[in-house]
């Protein structure tokens, strides 16, 4: 499974987890050129940490693919649901 889809189904099944949020505020940052705090990226488990490494790689490989729309999506939407708690 690619990894973009990956983190579409992390940040869907648990939008408020800490690498959900970690990742979705990846995903908003890679669409939006906005910038994002690398040190965030040291807030995630092993397997986290390597998701979203892969991800950047596939991002840059892929910067047409219809998946990261899907992903920054449900990024955007798991940074509202972490805005209203």
């Amino acid at each position: 499974m690619r990894t973009i889809k990956k983190v579409r189904r992390l940040i869907e099944t648990d939008p408020v987890s800490p690498a959900a949020l970690v990742l979705a505020r990846l995903v908003t940052a890679l669409e939006s050129d906005a910038l994002f705090d690398i040190k965030d990226l040291y807030l995630l488990d092993e397997k986290h940490f390597n998701m979203a490494i892969d991800l950047m790689g596939d991002w840059r490989l892929d910067r047409y693919y219809l998946g990261k729309a899907r992903v920054f999506d449900i990024a955007l939407q798991a940074q509202d649901l972490q805005g209203k708690h």
